[in-house]
């Protein structure tokens, strides 16, 4: 058999194993961990997916992985292709029917969502849920690169949650070290509502060098009285509100001047968009944070001259 002949053979074999390789029942199975550290296992990766929480639905695009979503909940508004999905619930309720009617060969679930029950029946049922949970920025990329290998897109996965660790690393290298301000996040009006040391903003703004006053609380998302505040005097006071609520969140604060962060005028909105999901786009909320805490530590630094 001549050289060309068998480099002919070999090249047809190649070209072959690979396209077996290919076919969608042959692809390798996956495995990964979930939210309790007990392996999960899917025998291909997933092509019907079910996303039960916003930040879920909008991770599962942000790794390129959308086109696999056949269902989701309510307020998964993000990116705009996701508002067109099938919607299975909410929060509070989820339709269990409506998910069974979508055929998926995964659900992901959010262990902290309230789910658990749903989650439960879908598994008796032979339905594949995988339960994950965010705790703080540092768990972002880490979840990044789990759903994308649970959708067969390993490669884009990684490359996103290496874009944002790079992101976090600079803004952490640049703000970290600088002198502490004191700040006040308030999330809700009626009760007024704030964050402790767990909550995954805290670690926006410890990364931009602030100092949450009510770390110390016990619940995650804690109720305040304004005299509780007034007594941790605040260097800055941010409003994580929705539309317009916010300028009469603000406005409510200007009752108090004896607080450092209303006599300087240091009184912001972040935009609930760019914060209050646990995806790739709050580097915004925490670009905007480290950048007007740097600038309230230079105004005041020139003020004491």
């Amino acid at each position: 058999m001549s050289h060309k002949v068998s480099l002919v053979i070999k090249n047809s074999l190649l070209v072959l194993i690979l396209l077996v390789l290919m076919q969608p029942g042959l692809q390798a199975a996956v495995v990964v961990t979930d939210a309790d550290g007990t392996s999960f296992s899917l025998p291909q990766p997933a092509r019907r997916i079910i996303s039960l929480a916003p930040h879920i639905t909008e991770l599962m695009f942000a790794v390129g992985a959308g086109e696999r979503l056949v269902g989701t909940v309510e307020y998964s508004d993000y990116p705009k292709r996701a508002r067109s999905l099938p919607r299975v619930g909410n929060h509070q309720a989820l339709d269990l029917e409506a998910i069974l009617a979508l055929k998926p060969d995964l659900v992901l679930a959010w262990s902290a969502g309230g789910a658990v029950a749903m989650q439960e029946k879908l598994q008796a049922l032979g339905v594949a849920v995988y339960a994950s949970n965010t705790a703080g920025l540092q768990d972002i990329a880490g979840l990044m690169r789990t759903y994308a290998q649970l959708a067969g897109v390993p490669g884009r996965g990684e490359e996103v949650a290496r874009d944002f660790e790079r992101q976090l690393d600079e803004l952490r290298q640049r703000y970290a070290h600088q002198s502490k301000l004191r700040v006040f996040m308030q999330i809700w009006d009626r009760p007024l509502m704030t964050i402790n040391g767990n909550h995954y903003i805290n670690d926006v703004i410890t990364l931009c060098g602030g100092e949450n006053i009510f770390a110390d609380l016990g619940a995650v998302a804690p109720t305040v009285g304004v005299e509780a505040v007034i007594k941790r005097n605040p260097d800055i006071i941010f409003v994580n509100g929705m539309g317009k609520q916010y300028r009469r969140w603000l406005a409510s604060w200007r009752h108090w001047p004896q607080l450092p962060a209303v006599r300087h005028d240091d009184l912001y909105e972040i935009k609930e968009h760019t914060i209050s999901q646990q995806t790739p786009r709050i580097l915004l909320g925490a670009k905007r944070i480290c950048s007007i805490l740097h600038d309230v530590r230079r105004t005041r630094a020139v003020s004491k001259r």
